[in-house]
């Protein structure tokens, strides 16, 4: 019978240190499949392992929900053999895989776009890209300065941590590679940052947009129903632009522009183990219908968009 079990933070510090391998070649044969994932994509990737695990119930998934820096780090030292992150390897990642005698395959599954949300009581709802940038850069840390804003006082941003690839998106795409400054606050996780607008009427929150579906399994056709608010952004400077919301219509469309892609990656060197049925899984018609029907997350295959008239 299928398991889906967590990985303890002692069992990983064991296998970065050594103690957890084996010392024979008996993993050509098992069907573990240990994986890491950017705990940012926890919410589909635990519906992902488990629609696998009823497809291949011989699997034993074993999941960790990390950092990015964590997960690539494992992968790298060879402590596990598959990760799910928001960017391909480094050259230098790769030549330390090849130096243990492996090599890596990387395929883009989905696409995923941030939301920036608001509490309740914020009467602002818009932004523009290019204020947003100066907010992590340190240039706007006050309501009052963002070019449409009807609120006063101080200006928080707050993530989930600060190893996690929201951060790295924020640095390298927003920050030009350069260090985040201003009032930014690291929460942990994606969960606490949600409750920590709930609590704070001044706080803009950082989050990936699969989180705010809350137990829904399916696409949120709007986000009216939710506990907070979710800006609309845009990346025109123009005086009156179109502002838009991340649903998978406007990022299929290039016109919300908080967006990433994300990667599932293994180094496991045979061709139908379960880590490797798992890669081609994600990237496949079955996962790939997960990540269309059951997330916000845009997959990479098309998406038919359809005209609906109501009366």
């Amino acid at each position: 019978m299928n398991k889906i079990l967590l990985f303890t933070a002692t069992l990983l510090l064991l296998a970065s240190c050594g103690g957890n391998k084996k010392a024979d070649n008996s993993w050509l044969t098992s069907n573990d499949v240990k994986i890491a994932i950017d705990e940012t994509f926890q919410p589909i990737m635990a519906e992902q392992l488990q629609q696998f695990g009823l497809s291949h119930v011989q699997a034993n998934l074993l999941p960790l929900y990390c950092s990015e820096d964590s997960a690539i780090r494992l992968l790298v030292d060879d402590s596990l053999r598959s990760i799910v992150v928001t960017r391909k390897l480094t050259e230098r990642e790769l030549q330390k895989i090849q130096q243990a005698g492996h090599s890596a395959s990387q395929s883009m599954i989905a696409s995923e776009a941030f939301a920036l949300i608001i509490n309740k009581s914020n009467p602002d709802s818009t932004i523009r890209l290019s204020e947003v940038k100066k907010i992590v850069s340190g240039q706007i840390t006050d309501w009052s300065q963002l070019r449409d804003s009807q609120k006063k006082g101080k200006l928080s941003l707050v993530f989930d941590n600060s190893g996690s690839s929201t951060v790295r998106y924020m640095r390298d795409s927003l920050c030009g590679g350069k260090e985040l400054k201003g009032n930014l606050y690291a929460q942990g996780s994606n969960t606490a940052v949600i409750e920590a607008v709930k609590e704070n009427p001044n706080a803009i929150g950082v989050v990936g947009t699969d989180w705010l579906r809350g137990k829904s399994e399916n696409v949120l056709p709007n986000f009216n129903s939710l506990d907070v608010r979710v800006m609309l952004v845009t990346r025109s400077d123009e005086e009156y632009p179109q502002f838009y919301r991340p649903y998978q219509y406007n990022v299929a469309m290039g016109q919300y522009p908080l967006v990433r892609s994300v990667y599932t990656i293994t180094t496991d060197p045979r061709d139908r183990s379960m880590p490797k049925l798992l890669y081609f899984w994600l990237k496949g018609q079955k996962g790939q219908l997960i990540f269309c029907n059951n997330s916000q997350l845009l997959p990479v295959m098309p998406v038919q968009i359809r005209n609906v008239n109501i009366k």
